[in-house]
């Protein structure tokens, strides 16, 4: 069961995700990224796309902690009604908190949303997507970023660093068992 750590929302328990196709960010993970975010200064009035969403837990606890506004891009019809029922948990104890979930192919989504200068953006894609896809999503991303954006890619351990495109660099990486996260920002 996945929940919110810290913030306005904090301790909430999330809605899962039914079935295998998402895999949660562990609270091990998601505390040692969120104080590494916090020491960033990033997400105070942060506007915040967490793309492969699965339940949303990433973003939302984003928004618990201070951000304007979270968007949810998942696919999977049944991981966007949970990223919907979590966002609505979300949003009645972080007042003002602004969310939307897009139920969307998150290439198709970038290519065609008017929207967005994001200050922050998560990507825990699938294992099975492809490095070059996940490439792919990486450029249709940098000029939708915002001045002093923050990145962060969520992948196996076991898979390889991403190809970053021009107009991303990465600055840092870290290492949790089975999970890594790399951190990139727009240059």
């Amino acid at each position: 069961m996945s929940r919110i750590i810290a913030g306005a929302a904090g301790g909430l328990s999330l809605v899962s995700v039914p079935g295998t196709a998402t895999r949660p960010t562990t609270d091990r993970v998601k505390e040692a990224l969120f104080s590494r975010l916090e020491s960033y200064g990033i997400l105070q009035g942060a506007e915040v796309l967490d793309l492969f969403a699965g339940s949303g837990a990433l973003g939302l606890e984003a928004g618990s902690r201070g951000a304007a506004s979270v968007t949810l891009v998942d696919f999977d019809e049944k991981a966007s009604r949970v990223c919907q029922k979590n966002a609505e948990l979300v949003t009645a104890s972080a007042k003002g908190l602004r969310t939307s979930v897009q139920r969307a192919k998150v290439a198709t989504f970038l290519e065609r949303s008017a929207v967005g200068s994001w200050d922050l953006v998560f990507l825990d894609p699938p294992y099975p997507l492809s490095e070059e896809d996940l490439v792919k999503v990486l450029e249709l991303l940098v000029p939708r970023l915002s001045d002093g954006a923050v990145v962060v890619v969520e992948r196996s351990s076991r898979s390889p660093e991403p190809e970053w495109p021009e107009g991303l660099e990465r600055f840092a990486e870290k290492k949790y068992g089975e999970t890594t996260l790399w951190f990139a920002e727009p240059v």
